[in-house]
């Protein structure tokens, strides 16, 4: 973490593989905090009004992660906000650096069988598309592992209600006078 005092001026921003709670234990973070929840890839989907898998199919993975790293440039510049992140945002050293500049990373983490299960029938997953699921899901989070490493707090959401992550998430805030 950064040798910055962290004030109520800092994004928290959640970071993690894709199915581990991001978004919805971002926006319940907010909500208690009092503060703007902005997911980034609904930003991506409104700014090019496509949503993540029209992208990826009309215009590949690459051009993604520019529009991601763009996006991030932007949030980065904000203050006092939740910022809940795409699975991949970290693979990007500038994003990572970007995010860090003005926010606390905290990276939610699950089983890969418990992420299996949490995105079993959703469609909406370019990268676990054609061949085994649960195969690219191992595949995918043991490449990304070492990156999810890079924020400043890991919580293991498997086996967690919401709320309980929430509460651990204000409680590692709180300490730092961040809340």
């Amino acid at each position: 973490m950064a040798n910055i005092p962290l004030t109520k001026d800092f994004n928290i921003v959640l970071v993690g593989f894709m199915g581990t709670g991001k978004t919805v234990v971002g926006q319940r973070l907010a909500e208690i905090l009092g503060r703007k929840f902005q997911d980034l890839d609904n930003l991506i989907e409104e700014e090019v009004h496509m949503t993540i898998p029209e992208i990826f199919s009309r215009h590949g993975e690459s051009y993604f992660r520019e529009l991601e790293a763009k996006m991030v440039a932007r949030v980065s510049r904000e203050k006092g906000g939740v910022i809940s992140t795409g699975g991949g945002v970290m693979l990007r050293e500038r994003n990572v650096q970007n995010l860090k500049s003005n926010g606390i990373l905290i990276a939610l983490t699950a089983s890969p069988e418990v992420i299996f299960q949490r995105l079993e029938g959703k469609e909406d997953r370019p990268l676990l598309e054609g061949g085994d699921r649960r195969q690219k899901v191992e595949e995918l989070l043991g490449k990304r592992q070492p990156y999810y490493q890079k924020a400043d707090y890991l919580i293991d959401t498997t086996g967690r209600t919401i709320e309980e992550v929430v509460e651990e998430i204000f409680s590692f805030l709180k300490e730092r006078g961040i809340s």
